[in-house]
């Protein structure tokens, strides 16, 4: 660093904080640390009796951390993203609309192995709201060589957006309803009710709901008749057990479903089922859905609406992170549940 005149110091940056004093008025910090002076600030520092200050020598190949974090942000942001000016030296990366944050973590785990470059994002694969702040770009100094924000910009390029919002589709849903007492009307149905809640609070809608005995065949055909009304995804709630009378995963299989995945590495949502006909999603949901707050359901839900196929290999992953703790106060999606 150099001290030079506050007349010559325009356009150069700032060492350190420079604080004012008002008598009575204002005391606190004017200039930060990593300010880059304009001639409009001349006047002020002279004010405030500097007639010199430190400044950072800059040279050729070296960028202010300011330039460096938005360089980062604009590099490693995808669709449904924008972000903030600099502001010492941080850029905060924030969600254009509703939807599935998506991280490629494996791109990001390469940029943060970059010295003195990081980004910091939440975790892929959770639902964020439009204008919330999903990521964070800066350098650890005040100045750093090209050449390392040239390396980030060269994994962004390569490895496409690293930080991306899906938005959300708006889902037609069939519900089936397994079980005589509630198919008799011994029981009133708990389970439809909480359903729909989810489904409404994601943005879709139910717009059928048949109930069925314990029956395969029962089963088989309310999949096939919400399949020719149009629906995008079919829920069957109930009879997921390995109880001989529990009947539904054969069902979906009798009805021509592919089978992904029956049981989950997740706790609540073990006896879980995700099949696929003719593209749409067949979910099986235990029991557990009906009375814990947080389920495998509200892990998949969100990716199936916003537009992914669940594969094998992705109900296999939730194992990590798969245990909720049923906290008595819920902060779910800020908590480790689902987190791998």
């Amino acid at each position: 660093m150099k001290s030079v005149l506050v007349e010559d110091a325009v356009g150069m940056i700032l060492c350190h904080d420079l604080t004012k004093i008002v008598p009575g008025e204002f005391k606190g910090v004017a200039f930060k640390k990593g300010h880059i002076i304009t001639e409009e600030d001349v006047s002020q520092l002279l004010d405030m009796g500097k007639r010199s200050i430190y400044v950072w020598e800059m040279q050729e190949g070296i960028l202010h951390e300011n330039e460096a974090g938005e360089r980062m942000a604009r590099a490693a942001a995808g669709k449904e993203i924008t972000f903030t000016d600099p502001s010492e030296g941080k850029v905060n990366l924030l969600a254009k609309c509703n939807g599935l944050l998506k991280v490629k973590y494996t791109a990001l785990e390469k940029i943060n192995t970059i010295e003195e470059a990081m980004i910091a994002t939440l975790h892929t694969d959770i639902l964020v709201k439009k204008d919330s702040v999903v990521a964070g770009t800066r350098v650890i100094p005040l100045v750093i060589d090209k050449v390392k924000i040239e390396q980030v910009e060269k994994v962004c390029e390569q490895e496409g957006p690293i930080i991306w919002v899906q938005p959300l589709k708006a889902m037609k849903v069939g519900l089936i309803t397994t079980g005589s007492e509630v198919y008799t009307g011994r029981i009133t149905d708990k389970f439809g009710p909480v359903v729909r809640n989810k489904i409404t609070e994601i943005g879709s809608e139910v717009i059928k709901q048949i109930f069925v005995s314990d029956s395969v065949d029962m089963i088989k055909d309310a999949v096939n008749e919400l399949l020719e009304i149009g629906v995008e995804m079919i829920i069957v709630t109930g009879g997921m057990s390995v109880d001989p009378d529990d009947v539904t995963p054969a069902g979906i299989r009798e009805s021509g479903a592919n089978i992904i995945s029956y049981g989950a590495p997740v706790l609540p949502g073990a006896m879980f089922l995700i099949a696929y006909k003719n593209d749409i999603p067949v979910l099986g949901l235990p029991g557990c859905v009906m009375y814990s707050k947080r389920t495998i359901f509200d892990l998949i839900l969100p990716r199936i609406v916003a537009g992914e196929r669940i594969k094998k290999e992705d109900i296999t992953r939730l194992g990590h992170g798969g245990m909720c703790l049923n906290c008595e106060v819920c902060t779910f999606p800020a908590c480790s549940f689902g987190k791998w």
